[in-house]
């Protein structure tokens, strides 16, 4: 026996990247009295409790306790379920959501597709004897009732468990597919960022529902060849190009009785995003299929009839935001604009902001101000590389809720305001509760202490001025040039220059190991302004640019050795590193790239039309951002460069055959390559094993690869 202690990628993968144990997914009941949140009991146990902060006495309590509510037996998802954590990226278990009445009395939650119920006053859970499995309950605001999905209908049943009632019946599809009530489709809760299907109005006497019919939608499987005698599983995915889901909105009455809600869904097809609150009508966004416009529309709940409130142009494309639109306590309508050259506030049809900042997302619109996260915009004093911060802002001007520097956000109700922070000299994050901008309590936090301390730098790059990380190994003595691996993720909606500490964990590892380590969002990635973002339209290829630009001008600075230079990255940043190896051989001498976007054409319709189009109108733009077309290896220089391929077998998002496809153009090409195959593997990669060994392996390729063995 050995008390050896465990490696750090061993820690990293058991950890579920030293987030076990944080508490995460507040909510403030509106009288401020308490704080709801999800915290797992230690750093290393992946099950969720849920937890409820007693703020003027600053105590917090246990719930609900998986464990004793299904009595030390082992979770159990449906595929829905599993379905649903994947688009979520969720790898936590237990109590992973929950939802409250308007109060934050009532909560409820599935455990095992069961569905659950705890009184947060009181502390006590029950579970309401339901059909499983059980999908995304959510109580009325009232309390009294709780709507849930399962196996395709939308059901109410009484929060004592009494009435349980089927509200909308799945129908059947006329072709080969599915119609079903209170679910988001793929497209969705992939990319729209919407993951809900059903919304309680404020009185909790009827809900507006979305009809999801998946019949249009091409059908893929998804298969296990290391488990032959296993069936394939049937997915329906909308890659570019091709048919999405039909979705329709309706208002349901608690007696079934259903009115359809109208607009123009021939233009505008996307459902995006919708609000429900006592300040107003019932709110939809709405999107065309090419994102380049959209509408906000106010529902007559009797009739079903819309009313514009607002239409939005861009002829790039238009950005969603979390938290909008939404309505004022007073009726105006909040949302996040692209004006001036700036991402914007609008508060009715004033902006509340300018260059100064740029506006990620609303977090709370209260009779006072509207709270949002925001960035340093083109005309801030400075360029506060990586920060995200907290501001109060109103027709008066804005205040910085958050001081030091790092990541922040807030969740705010009636004067309390939950401060989650990250920063870059601390592990993990700081939650602390203010009350009126007072501190009132901390919420600690479980998770283990990496053990590791990224010796970073943040920085800008090149003429354009390109965010930038650059990490060195804990033991450098500062002067011997160091290969050089480029750690990016590169593209829209991930962001890697964050002034945050466990951010740059595993690409401290990687430095320890040998290298100096660069991280740089170029054009295309989020929260500088929206010219950057969208520079990228039509040529994704612009991102590999950046990197190089990055690299060369921090080895002016930096004591980087440009004669071995590698790269990896993950899904976009792992497109980014086969692009890098296959276009630029002359910078990159070895390349991983993680289940990559090789052929664009097979990734999906929302994400991928936004960037580059209709495949069908703009072929040419989709080959040159491709990695691979129907002939081949796309654009290659000749010289041939290592690159290692990894892939999770059961990816449905990015599905493994992009590196299928990716490794018969090299063999085809005579480029020798290795390719990874993870199996039982999706998009993520939460197995420990595999997380751990994953990390080796790509750092005995790179110093094979690079000659540093």
């Amino acid at each position: 026996m050995t008390n050896e202690p465990l490696s750090f990628p061993r820690r990293y993968a058991r950890t579920q990247r030293f987030t076990s144990g944080a508490p995460r997914a507040f909510t403030v009941s509106p009288d401020g009295s308490r704080v709801v949140f999800l915290r797992s009991p230690s750093g290393t146990e992946r099950a969720n409790q849920l937890w409820v902060l007693d703020v003027p006495e600053g105590r917090d309590r246990v719930v609900a306790d998986p464990a004793a509510l299904l009595g030390g037996a082992a979770e159990h998802l449906s595929p829905q379920e599993r379905a649903r954590r994947e688009r979520s990226r969720e790898g936590g278990a237990g109590i992973v959501g929950y939802a409250t009445d308007t109060a934050a009395e009532l909560a409820c939650f599935t455990l095992s597709g069961r569905l659950f119920t705890a009184e947060l006053r009181a502390g006590t859970a029950r579970e309401l004897p339901v059909p499983a499995p059980v999908i995304d309950p959510r109580p009325s605001p009232d309390g009294r009732l709780v709507a849930y999905v399962s196996q395709g209908a939308l059901r109410v049943v009484g929060a004592e468990g009494e009435g349980d009632r089927v509200l909308a019946e799945p129908e059947e599809s006329a072709g080969d597919g599915a119609v079903s009530y209170g679910l988001a489709e793929f497209i969705a809760a992939e990319e729209m960022g919407r993951s809900r299907g059903f919304w309680w109005s404020p009185e909790g006497d009827r809900l507006l529902v979305a009809r999801v019919d998946d019949t249009p939608v091409q059908r893929w499987w998804i298969s296990d060849p290391a488990n032959p005698e296993a069936d394939p599983q049937r997915v329906a995915y909308p890659r570019a190009g091709s048919a999405n889901a039909d979705v329709r909105l309706f208002v349901f009455g608690l007696d079934g009785v259903r009115t359809e809600v109208s607009w123009d869904r021939a233009r505008y097809p996307y459902l995006a995003h919708v609000h429900w609150s006592a300040a107003g009508a019932p709110l939809v966004l709405v999107q065309a299929r090419d994102q380049r416009s959209q509408l906000f529309l106010a529902v007559d709940p009797d009739t079903g009839a819309t009313r514009m409130v607002h239409a939005d142009e861009d002829p790039t494309w238009l950005d969603l935001f979390p938290g909008v639109p939404c309505w004022s306590p007073g009726g105006q309508l909040v949302r996040i604009a692209d004006e001036g050259g700036a991402r914007v506030l609008e508060f009715g049809e004033r902006p509340l902001t300018g260059a100064q900042l740029h506006v990620r997302a609303v977090l709370d619109v209260s009779a006072d101000d509207v709270l949002v996260a925001a960035s340093a915009g083109e005309d801030a004093s400075s360029p506060e590389t990586g920060e995200v911060h907290v501001y109060r802002v109103n027709e008066l001007g804005l205040e910085r809720v958050s001081q030091e520097p790092g990541v922040h956000s807030a969740v705010r109700a009636g004067g309390v305001t939950v401060l989650v922070s990250s920063v870059l000299d601390q592990p993990g994050v700081n939650v602390r509760v203010l009350r009126d901008g007072k501190p009132q309590a901390t919420i600690p936090s479980y998770a283990e202490d990496p053990g590791l301390s990224p010796r970073v730098t943040l920085t800008q790059g090149g003429a354009q001025k390109i965010p930038c990380a650059v990490l060195m190994p804990a033991d450098y003595d500062g002067d011997t040039p160091l290969p050089v691996l480029l750690d990016p993720y590169g593209g829209p909606h991930g962001p890697r220059v964050v002034a945050a500490h466990n951010a740059h964990l595993t690409s401290q590892w990687f430095a320890d190991q040998g290298f100096a380590v660069v991280v740089a969002d170029g054009r295309g990635t989020p929260g500088r302004s929206p010219a950057w973002e969208k520079a990228i339209r039509d040529d994704l290829t612009l991102s590999l640019d950046d990197q190089v630009e990055a690299l060369h001008s921090l080895a002016e600075r930096f004591p980087l050795d440009l004669s071995k230079v590698a790269i990896r990255g993950w899904s976009y940043g792992g497109w980014l590193a086969g692009l890098a190896v296959l276009r630029r051989p002359d910078v990159f001498h070895a390349g991983i790239a993680g289940a990559p976007v090789a052929d664009w054409r097979l990734y999906d319709t929302h994400y991928t039309e936004r960037y580059l189009g209709d495949p069908a109108a703009s072929p040419a733009v989709y080959a040159r951002s491709s990695l691979v077309t129907d002939e081949g290896l796309a654009e290659p220089a000749d010289t041939h460069r290592p690159l290692m391929i990894v892939h999770g077998l059961a990816d449905d998002n990015v599905v493994v055959a992009h590196a299928l496809r990716l490794s018969s153009a090299l063999l085809a090409a005579g480029r020798p390559h290795e390719v990874l195959p993870l199996s039982g593997v999706t998009h993520m990669t939460p197995q420990e094993t595999v997380a751990e060994n994953l990390l080796l392996l790509q750092v005995d390729f790179l110093k094979r690869s690079l000659g540093m063995s």
